[in-house]
Protein backbone atom coordinates (compact mmCIF):
# COMPACT_ATOMS: atom_id res chain seq x y z
CA UNK A 1 0.00 0.00 0.00
CA UNK A 2 0.80 3.57 -0.17
CA UNK A 3 -0.02 6.91 1.96
CA UNK A 4 -0.58 9.93 0.04
CA UNK A 5 1.88 12.56 1.48
CA UNK A 6 0.24 15.35 3.51
CA UNK A 7 0.24 18.57 2.46
CA UNK A 8 0.07 20.00 5.79
CA UNK A 9 2.78 17.80 7.18
CA UNK A 10 4.89 19.47 5.06
CA UNK A 11 3.47 22.89 5.28
CA UNK A 12 5.61 24.00 8.22
CA UNK A 13 7.53 26.71 9.70
CA UNK A 14 11.42 26.41 10.02
CA UNK A 15 13.66 28.13 12.12
CA UNK A 16 17.09 28.49 9.88
CA UNK A 17 20.43 28.32 11.72
CA UNK A 18 23.42 30.18 10.05
CA UNK A 19 26.57 29.74 10.66
CA UNK A 20 25.00 25.81 10.59
CA UNK A 21 26.15 24.44 13.61
CA UNK A 22 24.24 23.02 16.74
CA UNK A 23 24.54 24.21 20.01
CA UNK A 24 24.36 27.79 18.11
CA UNK A 25 26.64 30.69 20.23
CA UNK A 26 25.61 34.00 20.54
CA UNK A 27 29.82 34.89 19.85
CA UNK A 28 29.26 33.15 16.17
CA UNK A 29 26.99 35.93 15.52
CA UNK A 30 24.36 33.91 14.50
CA UNK A 31 21.71 34.80 11.91
CA UNK A 32 18.07 33.24 12.48
CA UNK A 33 15.57 33.34 9.48
CA UNK A 34 12.05 32.54 9.73
CA UNK A 35 10.37 30.33 7.10
CA UNK A 36 6.90 29.60 5.79
CA UNK A 37 5.55 28.81 2.57
CA UNK A 38 4.30 32.93 1.88
CA UNK A 39 6.95 35.59 2.02
CA UNK A 40 4.37 37.96 3.23
CA UNK A 41 2.68 38.42 6.45
CA UNK A 42 4.13 39.48 9.98
CA UNK A 43 6.43 37.13 11.44
CA UNK A 44 6.12 37.31 15.45
CA UNK A 45 9.43 35.72 17.41
CA UNK A 46 9.42 34.76 20.87
CA UNK A 47 12.69 34.19 23.30
CA UNK A 48 11.61 31.55 25.93
CA UNK A 49 8.75 30.91 25.78
CA UNK A 50 7.81 34.50 25.73
CA UNK A 51 6.26 37.63 22.78
CA UNK A 52 9.59 39.13 21.72
CA UNK A 53 10.30 42.84 20.25
CA UNK A 54 11.62 41.75 16.29
CA UNK A 55 8.33 41.77 15.46
CA UNK A 56 7.81 41.59 11.63
CA UNK A 57 11.11 41.18 10.69
CA UNK A 58 12.12 37.31 8.64
CA UNK A 59 15.60 37.20 10.21
CA UNK A 60 18.11 38.51 12.65
CA UNK A 61 21.02 38.97 14.49
CA UNK A 62 21.22 37.20 17.97
CA UNK A 63 22.68 39.20 20.83
CA UNK A 64 21.79 36.95 23.89
CA UNK A 65 21.08 33.55 24.79
CA UNK A 66 18.21 31.77 25.10
CA UNK A 67 15.52 29.35 23.21
CA UNK A 68 14.04 30.73 20.03
CA UNK A 69 11.02 30.26 17.95
CA UNK A 70 8.92 32.07 15.67
CA UNK A 71 5.28 31.92 13.84
CA UNK A 72 4.00 32.55 10.48
CA UNK A 73 0.62 33.17 9.82
CA UNK A 74 0.60 30.69 7.41
CA UNK A 75 2.38 27.60 8.83
CA UNK A 76 2.21 28.46 12.75
CA UNK A 77 5.09 27.93 15.18
CA UNK A 78 8.47 26.93 14.52
CA UNK A 79 10.65 24.18 16.22
CA UNK A 80 12.72 25.71 19.06
CA UNK A 81 16.32 26.66 18.46
CA UNK A 82 18.72 27.15 21.43
CA UNK A 83 21.90 29.25 21.32
CA UNK A 84 24.40 29.35 24.09
CA UNK A 85 26.94 31.85 25.20
CA UNK A 86 28.79 29.35 26.88
CA UNK A 87 32.60 29.57 27.39
CA UNK A 88 33.56 26.07 25.46
CA UNK A 89 31.07 23.96 23.28
CA UNK A 90 30.87 20.98 21.37
CA UNK A 91 29.26 21.28 18.18
CA UNK A 92 27.81 19.09 15.59
CA UNK A 93 26.58 20.21 11.82
CA UNK A 94 23.11 21.00 11.86
CA UNK A 95 22.73 18.19 9.25
CA UNK A 96 24.41 15.96 11.05
CA UNK A 97 24.11 12.40 8.87
CA UNK A 98 23.10 9.15 10.06
CA UNK A 99 25.54 5.84 11.85
CA UNK A 100 28.34 5.10 10.27
CA UNK A 101 28.71 8.68 8.63
CA UNK A 102 31.94 10.12 9.83
CA UNK A 103 31.11 13.37 11.15
CA UNK A 104 33.34 16.56 11.81
CA UNK A 105 32.96 17.96 15.24
CA UNK A 106 34.11 21.82 16.55
CA UNK A 107 35.50 21.93 20.14
CA UNK A 108 34.94 26.08 20.45
CA UNK A 109 36.03 28.33 23.23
Amino acid sequence: GWCPLSPAGAQTTQLLVEPPWRPAVVWDWVTLTCQGLETSGATTWYRDGQSWGQEGCNYFTVTESGTYQCDRPDTGLSPTVTVLNGELVLQVPARAGREGDTVTLHCRG
